[in-house]
Order: C-alpha cells, then sequence, then structure tokens
C-alpha cells in the first residue's frame, strides 16, 4: 500500500505542480495581452504628444528670438538722439510700410 500511497501523492503533486505552471501560463497570457493593448495606446497617444512638444519648442524659440530682436532695435532706437535725420527717416519710412500694409 505504501507504494499505492506514494504513487498517489506524486500524482498528486505532479498534478499541482502543473495547475501552478498553467495558472502562471494562463496569468502570462493575461498580461501579455492587457500590456500590448496599453503599448498600442501609448503608441497612439505618442503621435500627439511629439506634435505638441515640437510646437511649444518652435513657438518658444519664434517668441525668444522676436523678443531679442525687438527689444534691441527699440533699445538702439531709444538710446539715439530723437531729433536728427536718421530717426526722422526710421519714422517716416515706418509709418509709410504701416500705410503700405493697411491699403493692400
Amino acid at each position: 500500500m505504501s507504494d499505492t500511497a506514494t504513487a498517489t501523492g506524486d500524482d498528486f503533486a505532479s498534478r499541482s505542480s502543473m495547475d501552478d505552471v498553467a495558472d502562471a501560463m494562463r496569468d502570462a497570457a493575461s498580461s501579455a495581452g492587457d500590456h500590448a493593448a496599453k503599448a498600442r495606446s501609448a503608441a497612439m497617444g505618442a503621435g500627439p504628444a511629439a506634435l505638441r512638444s515640437a510646437s511649444r519648442l518652435t513657438y518658444t524659440s519664434a517668441y525668444v528670438l522676436s523678443y531679442g530682436v525687438v527689444y534691441a532695435a527699440v533699445f538702439a532706437a531709444k538710446s539715439l538722439p530723437q531729433e536728427n535725420a536718421l530717426m526722422n527717416g526710421f519714422r517716416d519710412g515706418g509709418a509709410a510700410a504701416v500705410d503700405a500694409l493697411r491699403s493692400r
């Protein structure tokens, strides 16, 4: 009887191990499907996020460049004497450019 008990005990341990392996495989398959869905979702969201980042970078670069150019030009214009031929020419040329843009 001890041989039968041992064989039955071994069968039980073997079946228990196989059940554990089956459970682990089922969990892994389920997790892989969930992970694939999450990865797919993240990949779909990466395009718009990259576009937003590029847009922010472009806006910030343009802002910094225009601020630097305009600030430097205004600083230089304000530091020069105002009543002379050069400044009168800048004012008249600027006014003519604005009028030309408005007439379009």
